[in-house]
């Protein structure tokens, strides 16, 4: 039967497979479903999940950072749920067992003209609500004896988790139908009746409110879907190297980052495992699961290239892409990067990693999204733009997600034709 013959419109009201359905299975989509069941129990969830099981993709391939929310510009979502996020993380971890481990973290500035920055910083994590120490070049050595720089913050309220066995039990817990293998290749929405999503295998989900999680197909889903996202995810591949010399590092290293730019510069974290990963870099990716220069699909580099704020953005920052791309390409670069801040570290200590990629949201004047982007349709809830630090903030992103799209869903008519 043609996909066509299986529209919405043709489907008898109480015939849905679900209230809520949810494309995606990172720990975002995982998170919203969790977050529905528990504040409207018996509503009936769907995920769908392109890859065999949850985590495959930014929610399983980063450093397993629990950002504190230094960062992130007062009053902005990535703030608000940085902060909040990361104290329900460690809480949500040590109720279910999940490895983790609140180590703190150094911002090391290692040049005079980054002392105003990180002095800036400072302050702004504590708008932000966090504990901040200002150290001074003797005062490093206390937190880690390796480091050198002219000044530094302690930051506390960080720390790290295996973001995967969170993702597992948000699953888990959730108590939602998760579909895997379950890639969508179709949309049909009727704004008066729901949503039907077609799978590759052919089948067709049906369910009253859309919530689009896809990480770093987010924005082709929202087409699918018939909403303009008004952005392309651009990929970004992040590079890391696993230290051979662990004993180096004790917790978390970073450098002062640069405020134009929403990437945080190469740094050291001791994960979970004490393990030391180091990285990542930031180099465009030749798909949107380009996790190697090898991976190509051309249909997708395209439609990066074609998107007119991949243009602006190359012209805007091709000083600082070309940077990245020589870190890419040359272990030696990559290295003084690192030495920069631990000088002990040597070209033979980085042992290759495997590498993520990140969705990160361009607008079409080249902007690169700063802060999280939600937005909401008939029967629909978007989520365009949701990197670093949304693991961290992926519980009360979720409750959100979640709002919102209960919300869509008492503004429905219930499937017996009866209002909500």
């Amino acid at each position: 039967m043609h996909y066509r013959d299986l529209e919405v419109v043709r489907v008898v009201r109480r015939a849905y497979d679900c209230d809520v359905l949810v494309i995606g299975g990172g720990i975002v989509g995982l998170s919203t479903a969790y977050a529905i069941t528990r504040a409207a129990p018996g509503t009936r969830v769907t995920v769908l999940e392109k890859e065999p099981g949850p985590a495959r993709h930014q929610t399983g391939r980063n450093s397993g950072v629990v950002h504190s929310g230094i960062y992130y510009r007062p009053g902005s979502l990535k703030a608000r749920y940085a902060v909040r996020g990361a104290a329900e993380m460690v809480k949500f971890c040590a109720e279910y067992d999940i490895p983790h481990a609140v180590t703190g973290k150094l911002i090391v500035a290692t040049g005079r003209d980054e002392l105003p920055r990180l002095h800036a910083l400072a302050q702004r994590g504590r708008e932000n609500g966090l504990t901040v120490r200002e150290l001074g070049a003797a005062q490093i050595a206390e937190y880690e004896p390796q480091v050198e720089g002219l000044a530094a913050l302690h930051v506390n309220a960080t720390g790290v988790c295996d973001y995967a066995a969170v993702a597992r039990r948000l699953a888990a817990a959730s108590g939602a139908e998760i579909r895997y293998g379950a890639r969508v290749t179709r949309v049909d929405r009727r704004p008066d009746l729901g949503v039907a999503a077609l799978t590759a295998a052919g089948d067709v989900v049906r369910g009253r409110v859309l919530v689009n999680c896809a990480g770093l197909y987010c924005d082709e889903i929202a087409r699918l879907t018939g909403d303009d996202p008004g952005m392309r995810i651009v990929p970004f591949r992040g590079e890391y190297y696993e230290l051979a010399r662990p004993e180096l590092i004790r917790g978390l290293v970073y450098p002062v980052p640069d405020p134009a730019f929403p990437f945080l510069g190469v740094h050291l974290t001791r994960g979970v495992d004490s393990g030391v990963h180091v990285g990542p870099n930031a180099v465009p990716a030749l798909a949107r699961e380009g996790y190697d220069w090898r991976t190509v699909r051309p249909r997708e580099l395209a439609a990066t290239l074609a998107w007119p704020g991949s243009r602006h953005l190359a012209r805007r920052h091709w000083r600082h892409g070309t940077g990245e791309l020589h870190r890419s390409l040359s272990r030696r670069a990559f290295t003084e990067a690192v030495r920069r801040l631990v000088p002990a570290v040597r070209e033979a200590d980085l042992v290759p990693a495997p590498a993520g990629v990140r969705a990160q949201a361009v607008l079409r004047d080249g902007t690169l999204a700063d802060d999280f982007l939600i937005r909401e349709t008939p029967c629909a809830v978007h989520v365009l733009n949701a990197p670093s630090p949304a693991a961290t903030a992926s519980l009360p992103i979720g409750r959100e997600v979640a709002r919102r799209a209960l919300t869509a869903l008492d503004a429905l008519p219930a499937p017996d034709g009866a209002p909500r």
